[in-house]
């Protein structure tokens, strides 16, 4: 008899445990971010409720590959007027595993971009065809020493780069900018006679002018090895359509396509780097049909990279080129104020790139000093501000909401699909099984939504203007 009752009591408590789950919940709002919330506050349910929303498990969507941002040297030169204590703190709640975002993929410039210090690029020599002066002597003042830091905390971060210009002397202009300044205050000594326009080659389209832009890739890439930075993959130019003050180049779609198919594939191929298309930021489909179709490039093209308006493109890439790997490469920069606003139209960037199949999802700016101006003019937000004059530093709503994602949601993670009125909100699965909702409340009032999952419904009570992160765990 006593036999039966132990083996009646460990059967409840088995039947018990399989039923318990462990809610995590975060919340961040205007006033208060990343404020840890009491899980008994959900109520638990079986089906037959009704629902604001459900979760469905079967057929997830595309896998996630990770979170992170961009290495831009005013990014270095920002967290260096800081202490070395405040500059490793930050570093660590960045990149160090379970510590804060988790970055574990991240961009970088090939030279300058448009939040450099100023103008530079590996090879100002001009007919330099052999890269016999090749040097990456600049970056060891700044981005060397900045993703070092960061590989510190995460050994295993993946580095991917774009040009954002070539070397002034490959193109037809012989100028970094595509277009004039303006701004006395901001100048870049480009004049009218230099201009040039989307929808054209400011790359000379000669075969000897490709096949060293090619070479100056891989010297970048080994240079880089050499310090012990491995680059996993290259794009081969920043917004190939747009005509910019700070470093740009504008091509045709069939002159990258030469580049790619002829050139920087073959070349990158033998060095194991993975070349990717874009970066696009442009609605335009055709532009990348325009390599994905041809029999060269395609061999090459890893995935596609979209940023700014070429979010326009993303959705039917994804569905004419389904197992297709998709970044988003740059989220839109801001105005330099990083107030709330923003980051509400950011979570609709997140919300519109991840629900369209992207796979990697970058910010933009990691740090810049307060006002967040650019070389060029251009004040931007970004995750943190640095005051440089009290040495003083502070997370931005845009972090939090990073955060948001990708402290929870690991690379691995499937995104589900979501269905119902209640849609302002994402779903992912761990590979180790556990769920995660990221979820917002645009509204100026409490809404209390009722999320059916498998055959559980969640309710819950969200408070105005906030944003919410559930992690549900067996």
């Amino acid at each position: 008899m006593r036999t039966i009752l132990f083996s009646l009591c460990i059967a409840f408590v088995c039947v018990s445990c399989k039923k318990q789950k462990i809610i995590d919940w975060v919340m961040s709002t205007p006033d208060n971010s990343w404020v840890h919330q009491e899980s008994q506050h959900i109520k638990t349910e079986k089906g037959g409720a009704s629902i604001s929303a459900e979760v469905h498990l079967a057929n997830p969507e595309q896998t996630i590959d990770g979170f992170g941002a961009c290495f831009n040297e005013l990014g270095w030169t920002s967290l260096s007027a800081l202490s070395e204590k405040d500059r490793d703190d930050i570093l660590k709640e960045l990149f160090y595993p379970g510590k804060g975002t988790n970055f574990t993929i991240c961009r970088m410039p090939v030279g300058a971009n448009d939040f450099s210090r100023n103008w530079y690029s590996y090879n100002e020599t001009e007919g330099d065809f052999e890269m016999k002066n090749f040097s990456i002597a600049n970056d060891f003042e700044t981005l060397i020493p900045f993703i070092r830091l960061a590989k510190n905390y995460n050994p295993s971060l993946t580095i991917w780069a774009s040009p954002w210009s070539p070397p002034a002397w490959m193109k037809y202009n012989k100028h970094y900018a595509c277009n004039v300044s303006g701004n006395e205050k901001f100048p870049n000594g480009l004049l009218p006679s230099q201009m040039g326009k989307e929808g054209t080659n400011m790359f000379i389209q000669d075969e000897k002018y490709f096949e060293a832009y090619a070479l100056y890739f891989a010297k970048f890439i080994e240079a880089y090895r050499n310090e012990g930075i491995h680059i996993s993959m290259v794009m081969p130019q920043n917004e190939f359509n747009s005509c910019q003050v700070f470093p740009s180049c504008t091509w045709t779609a069939s002159g990258i396509n030469t580049f790619v198919g002829e050139y920087l594939g073959p070349h990158m191929a033998k060095i194991g780097t993975e070349v990717m298309f874009g970066t696009m930021e442009r609605p335009n489909t055709l532009l990348v049909d325009t390599l994905l179709l041809d029999e060269k490039s395609s061999k090459y093209i890893k995935g596609v990279g979209f940023q700014w308006a070429g979010k326009g493109a993303v959705g039917k890439i994804h569905t004419d080129y389904p197992l297709l790997k998709i970044y988003q490469t740059e989220q839109e920069c801001g105005d330099g104020r990083n107030d709330w606003e923003y980051c509400c139209y950011a979570w609709e960037l997140m919300k519109h790139y991840l629900s369209n199949g992207t796979n990697v999802y970058c910010y933009w700016n990691i740090s810049l000093e307060k006002g967040g101006v650019s070389r060029w003019g251009w004040s931007q937000n970004s995750l943190i501000t640095v005051d440089v004059q009290s040495k003083t530093y502070k997370y931005n709503y845009e972090y939090y909401l990073m955060k948001h994602f990708s402290h929870y949601v690991l690379p691995g993670a499937q995104r589900l699909s979501v269905t119902g009125e209640f849609n302002d909100m994402l779903a992912f699965r761990n590979v180790d099984g556990s769920l995660v909702l990221v979820i917002r409340n645009k509204n100026n009032s409490v809404v209390s939504p009722s999320i059916k999952i498998g055959e559980d419904i969640y309710s819950l009570t969200l408070k105005p203007q906030s944003f919410h992160t559930l992690v549900i765990r067996k």
